[in-house]
């Protein structure tokens, strides 16, 4: 069991070098990118929206590359890195841009606690608690402190709060379908209501892609190192 905020950063971040992390987490970069809206319905053979790649032009640019949900460790990191720059390199918040990929298992991850509650996902994928490592029915990418028992200095880490701060976050679409998949067979709903349906539930801001590879493969083609974020 995690119980100190150093063991919380150590176990996130697998370095002791993490440990000077949260003396910068006020100084939050921007990402220089404002959040993109999902549209309340979109249909799986309409244009995907590759803007984002378009607005890639810090001179620190990131793509990490979260397969799995990994008590939201992958989500964490995409906001460490950034963090651990201004601090040790002196990089200015504009000199930073981060995207994050979220594909495979780590779909459930961009999704609201909503989805969460409504489909068991928790249990149906054995999600721990990042800090207790108990079993958790909360979404670990959404966590905060007032009600979740994370540090107080990690809930800027949060995925709401990356992408508010501008941060990139995209979805991979053949992941997606699995929720909608999920949500068609349980509430029995035809193809395109599951699909309405699970892209309300998504994360505002997470823009969805044609797959997580095309994804990190179009970040690459942009510019950005890539992160395995799990």
């Amino acid at each position: 069991m995690v119980t100190t905020r150093r063991e919380f950063i150590e176990r996130i971040g697998g370095s002791a070098a993490f440990l000077g992390l949260p003396a910068v987490l006020g100084a939050m970069p921007s990402d220089a990118i404002p959040a993109s809206s999902v549209p309340a319905d979109a249909a799986s053979d309409e244009p995907w929206d590759l803007r984002w790649a378009d607005s890639i032009k810090a001179k620190h640019r990131v793509v990490v590359d979260c397969a799995e949900i990994e008590e939201g460790s992958g989500v964490f990191r995409a906001s460490m890195w950034s963090k651990q720059y201004a601090a040790v390199m002196g990089a200015k918040p504009e000199e930073m841009q981060t995207v994050l990929v979220l594909r495979h298992n780590a779909i459930a991850l961009a999704m609201q606690q909503t989805y969460w509650d409504a489909y068991g996902i928790g249990k149906k994928n054995n999600v721990k608690h990042p800090v207790t490592e108990q079993p958790t029915d909360r979404n670990p990418a959404l966590l905060n402190s007032t009600q979740d028992g994370t540090p107080a200095d990690f809930d800027a880490m949060a995925l709401d709060q990356f992408i508010a701060r501008g941060g990139i976050a995209l979805g991979c679409g053949l992941a997606f379908g699995g929720c909608v998949s999920m949500i068609a067979g349980k509430d029995k709903l035809s193809a395109d209501e599951a699909r309405k349906k699970a892209m309300s539930l998504l994360v505002p801001g997470v823009v969805l892609q044609p797959s997580g590879i095309f994804a990190v493969i179009r970040a690459q083609q942009a510019g950005c190192l890539q992160v395995r974020g799990s």
